[in-house]
C-alpha cells in the first residue's frame, strides 16, 4: 500500500476518534457552536409552537404541550439506544470512552424520560380525565425510566468499579428490548394513547403550521442532548485522568 493510501485510510479511520485525548479536543471545539445552534432551534421552535401554531379544534390550547412532550419522549428513546450501543461497545471492545459515553448519556436520557412522563400526565388529565392510566405506552415508558435508574445505580453498587460498569452495561443491552415495545405498543394493543401522527411523513396527521415547530423542537432537543453529553464526557475523561494520576501517586508512595 502506498504512503498516500495509508494516509488517506488513517484520515477516514473512525477508530482514531476513540482516542480519549483526541476526542476531548474535538468535543471542546464542538460544544460552543452546538450550544448556539441549540439555543436558536429551541427559540424558533417555542415561538412557532406556542405563538404561531393554532390551537387544536378539539384539545384547544392544551395541545401546545406537544412541543415539549413529543421531543422529550423521542429523546428518551434515542438516548437509551445510544446508551445501549455504547454499553455494547464497552462490553465487546473494553474501550473506556464507550463506557464514559454510556454513563454520560444515561442521566440525560432519564431526565428526558421523566419529562415525557410528567408532560404526558399533564396532557392526559384534560384529555382522559386522569393524571395516570396503566396504558401500554405509558407503562413501557415508566419501565424505561426504571431501566435508566438501574443503569445509573449499578455503576456504584459494587466495591469493584469494573464490576459495576459491567453490570450496568449488561442491563442497558438487555433493556433495549423495551424500545420497540414502546414504539409499537399503540399498534399492538388497544391503548388510550394516540397512534403515530408525526412519523407518517407521507401524510402527517397534523397541519404543517403545527408540524414544523414540532420538528424544529425535536432537532433542538437532539442537539441539546448531544451538547450536554459531550460536556459530561469531557468531565468524565478529566475525572478518569485525575483518578489515574491519584492511583499512580499512591503506588509510588507505597513503593
Amino acid at each position: 500500500m502506498s504512503e498516500h493510501a495509508r494516509a488517506r485510510g488513517a484520515r477516514f479511520n473512525p477508530h482514531r476518534w476513540a482516542n480519549p485525548g483526541r476526542f476531548a479536543r474535538l468535543a471542546e471545539r464542538a460544544v460552543p457552536p452546538l450550544a448556539w445552534v441549540t439555543a436558536a432551534l429551541l427559540l424558533v421552535g417555542l415561538v412557532g409552537g406556542l405563538v404561531l401554531a393554532p390551537p387544536d379544534f378539539r384539545q384547544g390550547m392544551s395541545v401546545k404541550i406537544i412541543y415539549v412532550h413529543v421531543p422529550s419522549a423521542w429523546l428518551g428513546l434515542f438516548a437509551y439506544v445510544s446508551v445501549a450501543a455504547a454499553s455494547a461497545a464497552a462490553l465487546v471492545w473494553r474501550h473506556p470512552l464507550a463506557d464514559i459515553a454510556a454513563h454520560a448519556a444515561s442521566p440525560v436520557g432519564a431526565a428526558f424520560t421523566a419529562l415525557a412522563l410528567a408532560t404526558g400526565s399533564l396532557w392526559g388529565k384534560p384529555m382522559w380525565g386522569a393524571w395516570w392510566v396503566w396504558d401500554a405506552r405509558l407503562t413501557s415508558m415508566l419501565v424505561l425510566l426504571f431501566l435508566y435508574l438501574g443503569h445509573i445505580a449499578l455503576k456504584g453498587a459494587f466495591d469493584d468499579p469494573a464490576h459495576g460498569r459491567t453490570a450496568s452495561a449488561i442491563l442497558a443491552v438487555v433493556g433495549v428490548v423495551n424500545v420497540p415495545i414502546i414504539k409499537f405498543s399503540v399498534d399492538w394493543w388497544n391503548t388510550l394513547h394516540q397512534t403515530a401522527s408525526v412519523s407518517r411523513l407521507d401524510s402527517p396527521a397534523m397541519p404543517m403550521s403545527m408540524l414544523w415547530p414540532l420538528l424544529v423542537m425535536a432537532v433542538g432537543f437532539t442537539t441539546f442532548f448531544v451538547t450536554v453529553v459531550l460536556v459530561r464526557m469531557r468531565a468524565g475523561l478529566l475525572e478518569a485522568r485525575i483518578q489515574a494520576l491519584r492511583t499512580a501517586r499512591l503506588r509510588r508512595e507505597d513503593a
